[in-house]
């Protein structure tokens, strides 16, 4: 006998999926403006991204990881701070994994 398939069940977690990722490119590109980067051409920040991505110096992401915690920490007094760029009310981090992110090489 062949299995019944819930197809309202299946259409709200792909909605709930393209919502998500939705949200996920929204914060990113909140992120790029809030950190000035919108002012590189793309080249010049895919080129930035990739290399952040291939490196393998951890003394290197470490010491980026503590900047962008800084500066996640300095505009939070400012009073805008990480809600501005996470509307949800959670702490937005770099490389936080709600899109299958990488890690600490974002």
């Amino acid at each position: 006998m062949r299995k019944v398939r819930d197809y309202d069940a299946e259409l709200k977690a792909l909605g709930d999926k393209a919502s998500l990722k939705a949200k996920r490119v929204e914060q990113l590109g909140q992120l790029v403006a809030a950190t000035g980067a919108d002012a590189l051409d793309a080249e010049t920040l895919a080129g930035v991204l990739l290399d952040a991505i291939g490196s393998e110096d951890t003394a290197t992401k470490e010491a980026w990881r503590a900047k962008g915690a800084a500066f996640f920490q300095r505009r939070g007094k400012k009073g805008g701070g990480a809600a501005a760029i996470d509307s949800s009310g959670d702490a937005a981090e770099p490389g936080g994994d709600a899109a299958g992110g990488s890690g600490a090489t974002a």
